[in-house]
């Protein structure tokens, strides 16, 4: 499933098939501002979001000032429409332009600052997503990079790779969004087992936990999600869900307290992103499977 991520030719297919558009919008909210505002602010009355303007890997220069603009109206709206208190927006460098063959660092880091830039207008913050582990470095440079100007500027760091407890220790005073990771990655850099994953989770929560930073904890794991909750006793933190992915849980952590934001996204470029979600939870993968069925 992650390799046909990664598949143009898998992508294609998938785009442009009428029958998985269903599907995908269990956890894609539409293709336009207009559709993902709405879900939203449905969202807004009890959870915090943060939404995601879809794209990655991009080569031209052209998608990627383009992805600029898109999230540029996406904030304008968010401030026009009294939603950026409780929104904010999450970006891909390599939708920026951190994949383009040339210059490609200083391109991605320009246009997040464009992106931080209008998220400051609005009243509201940004995330800045992690990829794979061969992008790592580039994205932390940059984040610290915007920092300067923007210091709410948030960081995703990933549970699987075995570099990322050291990584918290050097984050733990600022914004952090942990997670597992959701891309297929070396055993030289990465611990391959279930278990391993979920027990660097819990050393880098615990080294995020004790920091003066916000911990942003990604998870649908219920084992998790406890340890977090225990682990935060006191203290800000936040739980973080992915839209369509235990939603009756996320509205009963909501209504017992909790502060839970829902990772949000929507475009047209979708396929990456939903290959992932499949992948990383079998039930997903069941779910699109029944889906199929029953339409088929």
């Amino acid at each position: 499933m992650l390799a046909a991520s990664r598949s143009d030719a898998l992508r294609t297919f998938a785009e442009n098939t009428p029958l998985m558009r269903p599907v995908v919008d269990r956890f894609v909210a539409g293709t336009t501002v207009d559709e993902v505002l709405a879900v939203a602010r449905a969202l807004t009355a009890d959870r915090l979001v943060t939404i995601d303007h879809l794209g990655e890997d991009t080569t031209d220069r052209g998608r990627a000032d383009a992805t600029v603009e898109a999230y540029r109206l996406l904030l304008r709206r968010l401030g026009d429409e009294g939603l950026a208190g409780r929104v904010e927006v999450s970006v891909k460098l390599s939708a920026l332009g951190q994949s383009l063959p040339r210059d490609a660092d200083k391109i991605a880091l320009d246009n997040a600052r464009q992106v931080c830039e209008a998220a400051r207008a609005a009243g509201t913050t940004v995330t800045v997503d992690m990829e794979d582990h061969t992008t790592t470095d580039a994205t932390l440079g940059t984040v610290r990079d915007l920092r300067v100007d923007h210091p709410w500027v948030g960081a995703v760091l990933q549970a699987q790779l075995r570099r990322t407890e050291a990584d918290c220790r050097d984050l733990a005073g600022s914004r952090v969004r942990l997670c597992k990771g959701a891309y297929a990655e070396p055993s030289a850099v990465a611990f391959a087992d279930r278990a391993e994953v979920d027990r660097s989770f819990v050393r880098c929560l615990k080294v995020l936990m004790s920091g003066t930073g916000l911990p942003m904890v990604a998870t649908h794991d219920p084992v998790l999600v406890d340890i977090a909750r225990h682990l935060g006793r006191g203290r800000d933190y936040e739980l973080q869900m992915l839209h369509g992915v235990r939603p009756r849980a996320q509205v009963e952590l909501a209504a017992a307290g909790e502060t839970v934001r829902v990772y949000l996204p929507y475009g047209t470029e979708w396929y990456g992103y939903f290959v992932r979600r499949l992948a990383e939870r079998p039930a997903n993968l069941a779910f699109f499977a029944r889906s199929l069925l029953t339409r088929g």
